[in-house]
């Protein structure tokens, strides 16, 4: 175990940035990434994203590995000494981690230097609030380093310790949040007739989109709604009342079906509210894109596991939670995969939840491998 990646993997769980605001994590990055010299260093890129750059000097393909940098809203409830210090912020995610597997990966580039090709580290911002990945593919200064492949991992508690998850096709779906606002008209608890209670409305929609709800992971048709918030009025007993609103997450497992279900559950409020004579809104936030991971790139994450002599699981099922890495690999060849981070594992988001240091190794010598089998 290298006790740099692991000090400098709760150095940064310790000092975590909630996405947009990665503004000292991008400093600590290029700092450490110092020690093991690349070719170049970009800052600043789709905001406080950071790119290094092992350029062989020789002919060959170019591959791009991917860690995420922002932590979670989350108030930190661990008391171990690396505990976050900041209120209600940390990293629940395992960004720390995925961080700290990539600057392996430079350090071990800086060591053991590829023959061919290019390899650039990407440390990419904002990936919570879906809009990293977007400002990093549109930075001027990304466009000029045209990757032909691109990898990224993910830690998935409730796998074993180090064992590589992945699959063809769709890895992650298509997944996006939205808002419903509605407006009616307030009146007295006593005489509601004389104004418009969203409440009809509101237990319309819910249960029509119970109807739009198709939850099989098996079926090309998934549609996933979850509920995340609803609100009808306020706490004033003698006020009938006269908005509401209902926030949901929608998945798919593509662009096209999500698109599907936007334009039915936007259907379905319009005729519902227009019958309620409410007015509305509809914000459609924190989209992200599906992962769909290229058949030759997942050949290559199985050969590399298997180099390493690494537990390798092809799973029959995508995985629910969405991904902003889905983006890269809609406009490049590439995939993402799975590094199990324990049968025991708090889960991600989880207020106790802490990246397991012992499979930094499993990351960096599988994202190492991925990279010779590509660039020779």
């Amino acid at each position: 175990m290298q006790q740099d990646l692991i000090d400098f993997r709760r150095e940064l769980h310790t000092y975590p940035e909630l996405s947009g605001a990665e503004k000292d994590t991008e400093k600590r990055i290029i700092n450490k990434l110092k020690e093991f010299q690349p070719t170049q260093i970009i800052a600043s890129l789709g905001g406080h994203g950071v790119a290094a750059i092992y350029d062989s000097g020789k002919a060959g393909k170019t591959v791009l590995f991917r860690a995420d940098t922002d932590a979670l809203p989350i108030q930190e409830v661990n008391d171990f000494a690396h505990k976050s210090v900041y209120e209600g912020v940390s990293h629940k995610c395992g960004h720390d981690g995925h961080t700290a597997i990539l600057v392996g990966l430079a350090k071990k580039l800086n060591q053991y230097p590829l023959k061919a090709g290019k390899v650039i580290l990407l440390f990419q911002p904002a990936e919570e609030i879906g809009i990293g990945a977007k400002a990093v593919l549109e930075d001027e200064k990304f466009k000029e380093i045209q990757p032909d492949y691109a990898f990224a991992l993910h830690n998935v508690p409730g796998f074993p310790k180090g064992q590589i998850v992945c699959r063809k096709g769709n890895f992650t779906p298509a997944a996006i949040s939205l808002v419903i606002k509605m407006q009616g008209k307030q009146a007295h608890a006593a005489q509601q007739e004389n104004g418009i209670n969203p409440d009809r409305a509101i237990a319309s929609i819910m249960h029509q989109i119970q109807q739009l709800h198709h939850p099989d992971l098996g079926s090309k048709d998934f549609i996933k709604f979850t509920t995340i918030y609803t609100r009808i009025g306020s706490k004033d007993y003698g006020i009938s009342a006269g908005d509401g609103e209902l926030h949901y997450t929608l998945r798919c497992w593509n662009k096209e079906k999500l698109d599907q279900a936007k334009q039915q559950l936007t259907d379905l409020i319009r005729k519902t509210c227009h019958e309620n004579k409410l007015g509305f809104t509809i914000d459609w936030i924190y989209y992200f894109a599906a992962n769909i991971n290229d058949s030759y790139a997942v050949d290559c994450i199985e050969k590399a596991a298997k180099a390493n002599q690494f537990d390798y699981l092809d799973k029959p099922l995508p995985f629910q939670w969405g991904e902003d890495y889905g983006l890269f690999t809609e406009n490049i060849s590439g995939a993402m995969f799975g590094l199990g981070s324990g049968e025991d594992s708090p889960a991600l988001h989880h207020d106790n939840y802490d990246f397991p240091d012992e499979i930094i190794p499993y990351g960096v010598d599988t994202f190492y491998s991925i990279a010779q089998i590509i660039l020779g």
